[in-house]
C-alpha cells in the first residue's frame, strides 16, 4: 500500500450511493435527507458513484451508464447544480462522514468534451478510429495515456475536486497507468491532504485479456504504490464460485490466506458481498441465516468494508444502471441493527498482527493474533447449522454481535448468528 496510507481505512465502512436511484427524486438535495440514516448505519466514508454528465451517443439504455462521462468537470444536471452538490458535501462532512467520488480516466462517453476538443489524446483502432478495448463496453471510448498533456488536464481535474471532497475511488484503476495514479497522488495531497485513494483493481482474467492484447494493465500488487484500498476482485472468482457450486469454500478460504502471503504488511482490501457490477448477495444466498453470516464474516475479514445501496434490507432484485430504479424497492429483511454491530465489531479489530482463515465443517473460523491478544469468529458460510470445532475452552461465552454461546467439547452450534470470541 502507499507509505501515507491511513491503516484505520482497514476498520472503515464505505456505503455506495447512486444518485439516480437512491431516492425518488435522484437528486443531490434528496439525498441530504437519507443521510442520518447512513451515518447510523456506520457509514465512515459516502461514495457518490460518478457525478458527472452522461454521453448520449452509444447510450446503453434510456438515461445511460453513469460510467460514460461526457465531461469530467461538470456535475449532471438530472442531479442538481454544483451548489446543490457542495451542499451535499458539507451536510456528509456535518455528520462526521466522509465523501470520495468516482473517478473514470480510462475512458469516456464517444461525444465528450475531451473527444471533441482533444481527438488526439484517445486510444485508435486499426482503421484509426476512436475505439476500446473491452467490447461489450459500446458506449465509451478509451483514452490514450502516451500523450503527457492528459496526464496534465486529468491531475488538473482531481485538484479542482479535491477541493471539495475527500477521496476517489478510480474505476478500472488497472488501466491507467500506476505513475500516473503516483504523480496524482503526489499533487492532489497537497490540495487535500491525507486524500484517500480507492482502485477498482480487477480479475486476474482481465488482467491477462488485456496484456495479451498489448494494452497496458496492472496487477493489485502494482496498484498498491499508489492507492490505499484495492478490490478483492484478485480472489473475486472464488467467491463467487462458493456461493455458485463452482468452487468449494476450502478453495476461497484458501485464496484469502494466499493474499495474507501475497500483499505488503498492512494492506486493506475493500471487501464486499455484492456492488452495481454484481448481483445482490441476498439473491445468490435465499437465506438470511446464511447472509448474515456472510456480512459478518466480510466485515470480519482484513480490509475495509463496502455496503452497496440497500445491502441493509436484504434484497434479492438488482438495480439497473442504464434506467431509472429504486435501490430500495426490495425490502426483505431489515439488518440495520445487526450491521450496526458487525462495524462496531470492525472497529474493535486489531490492525497489526497475524490474520488466518480455516474451514471446520461448513463453517470458517477467523483469527486474528497480535500483542494486544486473539480474537476468533465463527461463520457458518455453507449454512449448514451443524457444529464447528473451535480453539476455545470449553464455557459460556458472551459474544461481540450479541448473545451467548456455550462451548461444548471442543465445539459450539452454528445454529444462531456469527459469533466472536
Amino acid at each position: 500500500m502507499a507509505k501515507t496510507t491511513d491503516k484505520t481505512l482497514a476498520h472503515q465502512m464505505l456505503y455506495s450511493v447512486f444518485v439516480r436511484n437512491h431516492t425518488p427524486e435522484g437528486t443531490f438535495r434528496a439525498l441530504e435527507g437519507n443521510l442520518d440514516r447512513l451515518r447510523d448505519l456506520g457509514t465512515d466514508i459516502v461514495w457518490l458513484m460518478p457525478i458527472h454528465p452522461i454521453g448520449e451517443e452509444g447510450r446503453k439504455g434510456t438515461l445511460g451508464s453513469p460510467y460514460a462521462i461526457r465531461d469530467y468537470r461538470t456535475v449532471n444536471p438530472e442531479y442538481g447544480t454544483e451548489e446543490d452538490f457542495r451542499h451535499l458535501v458539507e451536510e456528509i462532512h456535518r455528520r462526521g462522514m466522509k465523501c470520495i467520488i468516482d473517478v473514470v480516466y480510462n475512458h469516456t462517453s464517444p461525444d465528450s468534451v475531451l473527444a471533441k476538443t482533444h481527438p488526439e489524446w484517445f486510444f485508435r483502432d486499426e482503421q484509426g478510429r476512436p475505439s476500446r478495448h473491452v467490447a461489450d463496453w459500446w458506449d465509451i471510448v478509451d483514452l490514450d495515456y502516451s500523450h503527457r498533456e492528459l496526464w496534465r488536464y486529468q491531475i488538473d481535474t482531481l485538484k479542482q475536486w479535491a477541493a471539495v471532497v475527500d477521496g476517489f475511488r478510480c474505476d478500472v484503476a488497472s488501466s491507467v497507468p500506476v505513475d500516473f495514479w503516483v504523480q496524482a497522488r503526489q499533487e492532489v495531497e497537497a490540495v487535500r491532504p491525507g486524500c484517500i485513494w480507492l482502485a477498482e483493481s480487477v480479475h486476474g482474467a482481465h488482467v491477462l485479456g488485456l496484456r495479451k492484447q498489448g494494452a497496458y494493465c496492472a496487477t493489485d500488487t502494482e496498484l498498491y504504490r499508489a492507492f490505499d484500498m484495492t478490490y478483492d476482485y484478485d480472489i473475486w472468482p472464488w467467491f463467487e464460485g462458493c456461493l455458485t457450486g463452482k468452487s468449494t469454500l476450502a478453495q476461497y478460504i484458501d485464496m484469502l490466506n494466499y493474499q495474507e502471503l501475497t500483499y505488503p504488511a498492512g494492506f486493506i482490501k475493500m471487501r464486499c458481498g455484492e456492488n452495481h457490477d454484481t448481483p445482490r448477495l441476498a439473491a445468490q444466498l435465499g437465506d438470511e441465516h446464511r447472509l448474515r453470516h456472510w456480512l459478518a464474516f466480510l466485515y470480519f475479514c482484513r480490509g475495509s468494508m463496502l455496503l452497496y445501496g440497500g445491502t441493509e434490507f436484504a434484497p434479492q432484485k438488482r438495480v439497473g444502471l442504464f434506467d431509472a430504479d429504486d435501490n430500495f424497492g426490495d425490502k426483505r429483511a431489515d439488518l440495520t441493527a445487526f450491521l450496526r454491530q458487525c462495524k462496531a465489531m470492525k472497529a474493535a479489530l486489531p490492525l497489526s498482527g497475524a490474520v488466518w482463515y480455516e474451514v471446520s465443517g461448513g463453517a470458517v473460523i477467523g483469527h486474528y493474533k497480535s500483542q494486544a491478544g486473539e480474537v476468533t469468529g465463527v461463520f457458518d458460510l455453507s449454512g449448514s447449522r451443524g457444529t464447528a470445532a473451535v480453539p476455545v475452552a470449553d464455557g459460556v461465552y458472551e459474544g461481540q454481535l450479541g448473545g451467548r454461546v456455550t462451548v461444548s467439547g471442543g465445539h459450539v452450534s452454528l445454529e444462531g448468528d456469527p459469533f466472536i470470541f
